[in-house]
């Protein structure tokens, strides 16, 4: 074999190579698992994509249907951060039109807030018990409402009346069609020990998008149900340390 020919075959073994490792990456990526970057101090929830407490984050994307067809219009970016005291995340939504509930209150827990738009949060730290977890809603409008989740219950959502303590913050950005949410959630809502790099909760990430009868249901883990509430379906969220830059 001449050397022109080995150095092809070399530059072809390696390009190979390279590609069956963003091959697995992108597997690893599909598995479900959104990873949530460490950050050195708290901050009050910001719907700025481009502030430096987001630029870290690891986004996931929630872009299927429920049963998974692709919903790529819809594609809703999600990042994570998290603190010693609080979890973070931020939505970054596109959508065509918006159903919004008439004489918002951001002041007050808006009972059956996911009947309008809204970005959602399932999270349980529970792995023995995987039907108790936490639900938390925000809407572009910056409403709320957090539920305590026990499908053992006949009406679940009647765990409204819970309160986590959890922050929002949300804008519409009417020209681009995109509206921004931002979540800060207190650990203290989901477990009783201290977080720590490296531990996993059982999450799953949603939207609801547009009126009714042609309303949206945009998830990031399919539920393969037309009902959210399928936590054997939930992905994973895993604490990771900030990245050296």
């Amino acid at each position: 074999m001449c050397p022109f020919a080995g150095n092809l075959v070399r530059h072809f073994a390696i390009i190979c190579v390279l590609l069956f490792v963003v091959a697995q990456l992108a597997l690893v990526a599909d598995e479900g698992v959104i990873e949530s970057t460490k950050a050195s101090q708290d901050m009050v929830p910001s719907t700025d994509p481009a502030v430096p407490f987001w630029h870290v984050a690891r986004p996931v994307y929630a872009d299927k249907g429920r049963y998974g067809q692709t919903l790529q219009r819809y594609r809703t970016e999600i990042r994570s951060r998290w603190t010693e005291k609080n979890l973070y995340f931020l939505f970054i939504c596109p959508y065509e039109e918006l159903n919004l509930k008439p004489s918002p209150s951001t002041s007050t827990e808006t009972y059956q807030l996911w009947d309008w738009d809204v970005a959602e949060v399932f999270i349980g730290s529970d792995f023995q018990n995987i039907r108790r977890y936490r639900e938390f809603e925000m809407s572009p409008q910056g409403e709320w409402v957090d539920l305590d989740i026990d499908l053992s219950k006949p009406h679940h959502e009647l765990g409204w009346t819970w309160n986590s303590g959890f922050v929002v913050a949300a804008r519409i950005d009417s020209a681009a069609k995109i509206w921004y949410g931002a979540m800060r959630v207190p650990f203290s809502a989901l477990q009783r020990r201290p977080p720590a790099v490296g531990e996993k909760l059982r999450i799953n990430l949603f939207r609801s998008q547009g009126p009714p009868p042609n309303r949206v249901a945009v998830v990031w883990q399919p539920t393969m149900s037309d009902t959210f509430h399928i936590p054997e379906k939930f992905g994973m969220l895993r604490l990771i340390e900030a990245t050296a830059k």
